[in-house]
């Protein structure tokens, strides 16, 4: 079972067991990400992603592995390591774990909410219209991001989101 993730350099040849995660499609980019997995038993393996990495976060509480590269958007089983959804071009370019084991996911203007399945999602509200989000981190139940107010590109905002109140908040303006 994966209990660790982390995002590396290509490895030597033989460094890791390796896995490929692909999908046959006209519209893939020519490149590849290494995500190296930790299991529970301390045995450490490599997946080869299609796509240019974003970012891979781990639910303990739904058992499920979400890898954001530049092409796909792969939600792998826990246990196993496979693959048991896809979502090709994903608008999402951030994702996080919740500290109660949701996935957050935001594009450039929305920050979205989703447990096992990457295909339902649920819209997170925001006081404003967003631009330009990026997220910095985690303080206890609240996820700090950045963004710029949506047609005013000059307020530069710190935002939080809540994940007990399900609820976006401005932290400060610029």
């Amino acid at each position: 079972m994966i209990v660790a993730a982390e995002i590396i350099s290509q490895p030597y040849s033989g460094e890791y067991i390796e896995r490929i995660y692909d999908n046959d499609s006209a519209w893939n980019s020519p490149n590849w990400s290494s995500i190296k997995f930790t299991n529970d038993d301390h045995t450490e393996w490599c997946g080869q992603f299609r796509g240019l990495v974003r970012q891979v976060a781990i639910s303990l509480k739904y058992n499920v592995v979400l890898v954001l590269t530049s092409d796909y958007l792969f939600h792998l089983d826990r246990e196993t390591g496979s693959v048991i959804g896809l979502e090709d071009q994903p608008q999402a370019n951030n994702l996080t774990v919740a500290p109660n084991g949701d996935f957050i996911l935001a594009d450039y203007y929305h920050l979205e909410r989703t447990t096992t399945s990457t295909t339902r999602r649920e819209s997170i509200p925001s006081p404003i219209e967003m631009d330009a989000i990026k997220f910095k981190g985690w303080s206890n139940s609240k996820l700090e991001f950045t963004c710029d107010e949506f047609t005013n590109w000059d307020r530069h905002l710190i935002m939080a989101y809540d994940h007990e109140t399900n609820a976006i908040e401005i932290v400060n303006a610029n």
